[in-house]
């Protein structure tokens, strides 16, 4: 099948992925974690059966000043406790009357950040993104500085930089999904996952990009679009055999690896999808179209 020809239909496929994540994103946004709004975060485990979520919520507002409280269950015998920045001595407080509950609780993680940090590092988050993106373009605009014709060099990468704002806003459109439904918590590793998703969807890219430049080098560039769809096809077992070797690891990690880490997982296993899907059949034919 070529690739090329049908682009219209990949097209059509991501410009309502999009559409989907704009309006999610506009009307539910991502709910943002402790790392971003501050608070703090407390995940213990009962030595023995786990009580109530009512009977855990009863006794934590004991605890005077501490307002609204969310409680997760983890695990078979776990919980993770979020509420407004406490100090240390509340954080005792608090422990002491979990203890009196379910044979006693064993503290895994105990995490605190108070308003003013969770501002700074939501805006160090979005500038290290801002500029990834601009390192990025850079970069391929460097990199196929040779490739004048048919397409100038600076193109690949602006095309790079849609395929990716393509791939970040998929993956917060389905995250926003599962912060709607799930009550789940984005903090600085969903950030740290996004920029792992920059990378390696834009690897998946050069490589697709780096044979349309070999194949330029020794054929004909009079018909563009067929030499792009020969270049897809010699480069997309590697691309697709690339991602599937990650995401089996990642499966695994997130099937084992618990709960810390598993939304950490998932947004990467949702954004190399995404990723990758891109890199085959958005990237290269939108450079078709815009050398038309």
């Amino acid at each position: 099948m070529s690739i090329v020809s049908h682009s219209k239909i990949f097209f059509f496929i991501s410009i309502l992925l999009i559409l989907v994540s704009l309006v999610v994103l506009i009307f539910w946004g991502l709910r943002l974690g402790i790392d971003f709004t501050g608070g703090s975060l407390l995940e213990v485990e009962f030595k023995n059966e786990r009580p109530s979520n009512d009977v855990i919520n009863k006794k934590i507002k004991e605890v005077n000043d501490i307002g609204n409280v969310v409680i997760q269950a983890t695990g078979e015998r776990g919980i993770i406790l979020r509420f407004k920045h406490i100090g240390e001595n509340t954080h005792k407080e608090i422990l002491d009357k979990l203890n009196t509950l379910g044979g006693g609780v064993v503290q895994k993680r105990f995490e605190t950040i108070g308003p003013v940090i969770g501002k700074e590092l939501r805006t160090k988050a979005l500038y290290s993104i801002i500029l990834s993106l601009f390192a990025i373009i850079i970069y391929i605009a460097w990199a196929f500085r040779k490739v004048s014709r048919p397409v100038p060099s600076w193109k690949y990468g602006s095309v790079a930089i849609i395929a990716l704002f393509h791939d970040i806003l998929i993956t917060c459109g389905i995250f926003s999904i599962f912060c709607h439904f799930y009550r789940i918590e984005v903090g600085l590793p969903f950030v740290a996952a996004l920029l792992t998703i920059l990378g390696y969807s834009v690897n998946n890219t050069i490589v697709i990009f780096d044979r349309i430049r070999e194949n330029l080098s020794k054929c004909s560039w009079d018909n563009f679009g067929d030499l792009t769809d020969k270049s897809i096809k010699e480069s997309i077992t590697r691309c697709i055999n690339t991602a599937l070797t990650t995401l089996f690891v990642l499966f695994a990690v997130f099937l084992l690896g618990g709960a810390s880490i598993e939304y950490f997982v998932l947004s990467l296993i949702i954004g190399i999808i995404v990723g990758t899907y891109s890199s085959i059949f958005i990237t290269a034919p939108l450079v078709v179209i815009w050398q038309k």
